[in-house]
């Protein structure tokens, strides 16, 4: 009885050392350069104003004067970050999202319906925390990678499972950028889980406002139509279409050409959810909603695991190969962005300074490719003797 779990053990052992040896670097990086992991202690100064019963939508921190940006209800979830010292505080959220980029891993490889074993979501881990937007994510201290799990685990879930959608309208509480799944739900035929997540939403936006009801007449009536408060959209850092418009065009707001765009690519990535098999169904929404948000930091852009993750089990390897280097190159950071420099770029520095919003105009593509190919129309999937072969193919995990 011990020698399957000694084969499996001796085979972890090159992948857990490749692990062990990425989290040490990514370690003696953090220390040598003193990261800030600035978004961590917004967090934490939110959860400071729920405890001491402070405006939270008042205050700013850190030398870049961050604001608090997300709803009240995540306000609340952020107080026990108060219980920890800053230095303390730090190093759960680096070990925390570390652990959360295995669970993505594994995820995402459920979700392609790649086998998920033990040497190789170690070793996806190892090269993953490398990830411009998974590095980023780190240094910065952000929820993305726990966001993205909440929507992928409660995505990926059989259609008549028992609270599906629950899990994904806590993660749009949260943030509000996941509603853009609830729509998915709904446009596919999924009414239940879209009108549970809807509940669920509903659910976090009623306990804010019980908890913290200054703070949520605040936020909804005001707070959350100040797009400016989250920061400029022409800096490189903004990965989504109005930055790459405002940076091409050299004008801090792009107006009329960046909202037709984005437009159109939000009815393209609907047409295309509504008629593609269900993994790129999820992933259009995904990536149109990166592109059309009017903010789009680069370490948002974590959805590129499930992304690898479906190309390599369609064997699309070499566009998998490409879009790893793309999301490992770091080309922004190579060209001029201090002060206002990134308004000023020079035409051959703009792909440099853009590389993730055409890459995500691609996936819109490879996805109306599959709609085209014949997808299951985004038919709800069923368990039991119903379920076809075609509804295999989208990916909800048996």
């Amino acid at each position: 009885m011990t020698l399957p779990y000694r084969t499996v053990t001796t085979r972890s052992l090159p992948a857990t050392s490749v692990l062990v040896l990425s989290l040490a670097a990514l370690a003696a990086l953090c220390v040598a350069q003193r990261i800030p992991m600035a978004d961590t202690l917004v967090y934490r100064a939110e959860g400071a104003a729920v405890a001491n019963g402070t405006d939270i939508y008042g205050f700013t921190v850190t030398n870049w004067r961050l604001p608090a940006t997300y709803p009240p209800f995540a306000a609340i979830l952020f107080v026990p970050t108060t219980w920890l010292p800053v230095a303390a505080l730090k190093v759960v959220f680096v070990a925390g999202n570390a652990l959360l980029l295995a669970l993505l891993v594994r995820l995402s490889c459920r979700f392609a319906g790649l086998p998920a074993s033990a040497p190789a979501v170690l070793a996806a881990t190892a090269v993953g925390l490398w990830l411009e937007p998974v590095f980023q994510t780190l240094v910065f201290g952000q929820i993305n990678l726990a966001l993205v799990c909440l929507v992928l685990w409660d995505l990926s879930r059989p259609d008549d499972a028992v609270g599906k959608g629950f899990a994904l309208g806590i993660a749009a509480g949260v943030k509000l950028t996941p509603v853009v799944f609830v729509v998915l739900l709904l446009i596919t035929g999924r009414r239940r889980g879209g009108l549970t997540a809807l509940a669920s939403l509903a659910g976090t936006v009623l306990l804010g406002a019980l908890v913290l009801p200054e703070a949520s007449a605040d936020f909804w009536t005001r707070r959350i139509f100040e797009t400016d408060r989250v920061g400029k959209a022409w800096i490189i850092e903004n990965q989504s279409l109005q930055g790459l418009f405002a940076r091409v065009l050299h004008r801090a707001e792009p107006g009329a050409v960046w909202a037709a765009v984005a437009l159109l690519t939000a009815v393209a990535a609907l047409w295309t959810a509504r008629r593609a098999p269900y993994r790129w169904a999820v992933l259009a929404v995904a990536y149109a909603a990166l592109l059309v948000s009017p903010i789009s930091w680069s370490h948002h852009w974590v959805w590129c695991v499930p992304l690898l993750a479906v190309l390599i089990a369609e064997g699309r390897r070499g566009t998998a190969a490409l879009m790893a280097v793309v999301f490992l190159a770091r080309t922004m950071w190579l060209v001029p962005h201090a002060g206002d420099l990134d308004l000023r770029l020079q035409w051959w520095q703009q792909p440099l300074a853009s590389p993730y919003a055409p890459l995500g105009l691609a996936v819109l593509g490879i996805a109306a490719l599959r709609a085209r190919d014949g997808g299951d129309g985004g038919l709800p999937v069923q368990r039991g003797a119903g379920a076809t072969g075609a509804a295999a193919d989208t990916g909800a995990v048996r």
